[in-house]
């Protein structure tokens, strides 16, 4: 029988951290292996609409209420030319992507992508190519997409049959350009200068769209966080925010150490914080930069099979990532984090949808699934809208191999004040003591215990498959409130989402 431990967890309305932007619960469409061709897009499956959209995946989508949709990339974008992916099918080329050593047949590009993020009730954040391309193309692109008419580029969207504008709001400044990986790879101030200018020319367009300037790729990255403070210095009053990539993984195969990642995930978004105000107090500036964690997930599973896929086929079996039990764990231990920062963090995609790195898996010509990081991510986003509220937690900690004083309880609070409704979000990284969370709630008054859905299972590496979803949420006995104080036991190794409401 596994023993318990205790923790409390304090919560007042009061205090709050920020409002959830929704498009905290982004993800993200790249032209990389399978996630277009044979993901979102499958002209000859059963479930494809008149326009090749699998139904079966659209669904899927539509269950995780993504807001925002970043595309088309990633490595991609920083060779690709937007001009082959707009007009008559037929007159698109078929082109060598270098980034991922395939073929790019072109059969979706910006206004089918487009259309299709529209029909699921997404946005667009459009990346420009920044790599092998620069200013020009990046505002041609603006205007072929939100100019209504009259000019060259908009009169071209219209002769592709779209005549009004697209009106995309949110637009990222190339992609990962501190990577020595990345077509067209720049210094801190080369992109710093061409990202300035390419952010000016776009804006003189449309100056209602929002620009994202691209960040370190990583924390580790030997540059960071240099790179963020000389790119600052070159475009801070003309951009809005500042983005962040991570990924995380378990190849030692440590279960302690991998759900403390989110530790590390923590301190990078403080750093990055940090540096923001450092330029911003440079400049005396009286603007706040907030930041788009615009690429964040689990990848680790799919690397040594990512080496032996044949290279230069059309849509090949790359990052597919088939994820376990303790990769739902982590991923809910980062949404976590993420809604800590709601007050800076304003933009988040989970890295990517469909098949590559994704909480949704497809067969070619069969169905499609839910990973097991599909359920934190969907229950994040359908009750962690409102106010992040500060939730003071004590708790018994453990130390691991890269990282010190874990606490065994992680935990956020969001407070839905229109709908009355208090989401408590939990992960206990314990592997082996249950936890009893006593809960200060007196400033809810009326609000009583409505749901307490637990994601847990015995087996860390357990996954879902085409044919049986091992992992999957389940409910839980309600927990008892009491004069505002309200106890509930956490599971060894469980997320749980409790919900409160008048």
């Amino acid at each position: 029988m596994a023993t318990v431990k205790r923790a409390s967890l304090l919560v007042d309305k009061s205090y709050r951290i920020g409002e959830v932007d929704p498009r905290m619960y982004g993800s993200f469409v790249e032209h990389l292996g399978r996630c277009v061709y044979e993901g979102i897009y499958e002209p000859n499956h059963s479930s494809a609409d008149t326009k090749g959209f699998r139904q079966d995946v659209a669904n899927l989508v539509r269950e995780l209420n993504v807001p925002l949709i970043r595309y088309p990339g990633g490595n991609f974008v920083s060779g690709y030319r937007w001009e082959d992916g707009v007009g008559p099918r037929e007159k698109r080329p078929q082109r060598l992507d270098l980034s991922w050593r395939t073929l790019e047949p072109n059969e979706i590009g910006t206004n089918e992508f487009v259309e299709w993020a529209r029909s699921l009730k997404a946005e667009v954040n459009m990346v420009v190519n920044l790599g092998t391309r620069g200013p020009e193309e990046a505002r041609d692109l603006v205007e072929y997409c939100n100019h209504p008419s009259r000019s060259y580029f908009s009169d071209l969207r219209r002769s592709h049959g779209y005549p009004e504008p697209h009106r995309i709001h949110t637009w990222s400044l190339g992609n990962e350009m501190d990577g020595p990986w990345q077509i067209g790879h720049k210094t801190a101030y080369e992109y710093g200068r061409v990202a300035c200018e390419a952010a000016k020319v776009m804006k003189w367009v449309d100056p209602h769209i929002e620009l994202v300037v691209c960040g370190s790729s990583s924390g580790v990255m030997p540059t960071f966080p240099e790179w963020e403070s000389t790119v600052l210095e070159e475009i801070y009053e003309q951009v809005d925010y500042l983005s962040l990539h991570s990924y995380f993984g378990n190849p030692e195969n440590d279960i302690k150490n991998y759900l403390a990642k989110s530790l590390q995930m923590d301190q990078y978004i403080r750093s990055v914080i940090a540096t923001c105000d450092f330029v911003r107090a440079k400049k005396r500036s009286p603007k706040i930069m907030n930041l788009s964690f615009d690429e964040w997930n689990v990848w680790y599973h799919s690397r040594e099979a990512d080496t032996k896929v044949e290279p230069w086929i059309v849509a090949p079996h790359l990052l597919e990532d088939v994820y376990n039990f303790e990769d739902a764990l982590l991923v809910g231990c980062l949404l976590i984090t993420l809604l800590k920062h709601a007050d800076r963090v304003r933009i988040a995609c989970l890295a990517q949808l469909v098949n590559v790195i994704a909480p949704i898996m497809t067969e070619k010509n069969g169905p499609a699934w839910r990973q097991t990081i599909f359920y934190p991510f969907a229950q994040a986003s359908a009750y962690g809208r409102g106010t992040v509220l500060v939730s003071v937690v004590s708790s018994p900690v453990y130390d691991s191999k890269d990282f010190s004083n874990i606490p065994c309880l992680e935990a956020v609070s969001v407070h839905n004040e229109q709908d009355s409704v208090l989401t408590i979000f939990a992960v206990n990284r314990d592997n082996k003591s249950s936890l009893e969370v006593e809960c200060d709630l007196r400033s809810f008054n009326g609000y009583k215990p409505v749901e307490h859905s637990v994601l847990a299972n015995p087996d860390l590496k357990v996954t879902n498959t085409r044919d049986n979803e091992a992992v999957n949420p389940r409910s839980a006995k309600l927990p008892i409130l009491d004069e505002g104080r309200m106890e509930v036991i956490l599971a060894p190794l469980s997320w749980n989402v409790i919900r409160l409401g008048k």
